[in-house]
């Protein structure tokens, strides 16, 4: 066996120089590398939302879990149909979540059986909303014609459901985003939960 002439004993008990400030900084840019990518994601694109009360049922019930999209609508305007998270217009401090029902210029109507019709701008064209949807319908009899920028929004359990029926339509400006992503409980996880096309 030949040994090699230059071998220098190896202490393995020396401390290693520098070795908690090595660790201190890489954790410091951990967090700052976690920080740059985390913050814009929930801030700008995402966020969470938890529903509370009972004012969407069946569609969605009480502490169901949701992942919001906020980047959807900066691309694109909301359509009849999607589930909404916005500021409630008399006091934005608070987050609800609604169905649009109506579109900018459109107007709504709401007869006393509970049964929805949407007529266009122009006046020349109108519809009965199909809502397989609604379980618990409420007698109504409401009639709004909406402005630019405005939606009509509705909970899908129409008894219960403080909505656009109340206190008005919901500008633009306030909508958030729309539900995307349904996390808990885990036997009604999905993608786009709750949206409905005419």
């Amino acid at each position: 066996m030949i040994e090699p002439s230059n071998t220098i004993p190896q202490d393995t008990n020396a401390p290693k120089k520098n070795s908690f400030g090595r660790e201190v900084w890489e954790t410091i840019r951990f967090i700052a590398i976690a920080m740059i990518v985390v913050i814009p994601i929930r801030y700008f694109i995402v966020q969470p939302f938890i529903v509370s009360g009972a004012s969407m049922d069946p569609t969605f019930v009480d502490k169901q879990y949701l992942i919001v999209d906020e980047i959807s609508y900066r691309l694109s305007e909301p359509t009849r149909g999607d589930v909404i998270i916005f500021k409630y217009p008399v006091d934005p401090t608070k987050y609800f979540i609604k169905r649009i029902i109506g579109l900018p210029g459109e107007t709504i109507t709401i007869d006393e059986t509970g049964h929805v019709t949407v007529k266009s701008g122009d006046g020349k064209d109108s519809i009965i909303l199909k809502e397989p949807y609604v379980e618990f319908t409420k007698r109504d009899s409401v009639e709004r014609t909406l402005g630019k920028d405005e939606y009509f929004v509705m909970g899908d359990n129409r008894a219960e459901s403080f909505d656009s029926r109340m206190w008005g339509p919901v500008p633009r400006n306030l909508i958030t985003g729309k539900a995307f992503l349904r996390l808990f409980p885990l036997n009604v996880v999905g993608v786009l939960p709750g949206q409905f096309r005419q």
